[in-house]
């Protein structure tokens, strides 16, 4: 996909709900590919991410620690 962001990879923290969700899929929305770091799996984000045609990386961690 072609944006202003393409080949550009954003990380985003609390990315599998709320806020967090919504900026990775407008970042996602503008050609970038998404890593999420949250306490919680982020399958929807990346469902959302992968069918916008970028890359999804999920790793489950506590940015708090």
């Amino acid at each position: 996909m072609a944006g202003r962001l393409a080949g550009r990879i954003a990380v985003v923290t609390g990315g599998s709900a709320g806020i967090g969700q919504e900026i990775a899929r407008k970042l996602s929305s503008e050609g970038a590919d998404i890593a999420v770091a949250d306490v919680n799996l982020a399958d929807e984000t990346k469902a959302f991410v992968e069918a916008n045609g970028q890359r999804f990386f999920n790793a489950k961690v506590d940015v708090s620690d």
